[in-house]
């Protein structure tokens, strides 16, 4: 059976940017701090409609598809128990 545990929902208001001229934006020290990013870590950015943009470390998606890929097999088994109700 595939687990994930369960993620906190800790919600934070870190301030404002402005976009400069080539597009960049700086990410508040203190949001920085809390979601541990080092200088030069790659991020994903998502557009999630409404006009709103979210990052994630691209090694917290790659953390999550070797965690898929590491349990393909009970995945495949699970949806086909499902097709089957």
């Amino acid at each position: 059976m595939l687990m994930i545990k369960p993620h906190t929902t800790q919600k934070e208001f870190y301030g404002a940017t402005t976009v400069g001229a080539k597009g960049q934006v700086v990410i508040p020290a203190e949001a920085r701090k809390a979601m541990n990013l080092k200088d030069g870590e790659k991020l994903l950015v998502f557009g999630m409609g409404c006009d709103m943009i979210a990052f994630t470390k691209l090694a917290n998606v790659e953390k999550f598809a070797a965690h898929l890929a590491g349990n393909l097999k009970n995945i495949r088994s699970v949806l086909k128990k499902t097709e089957r109700s």
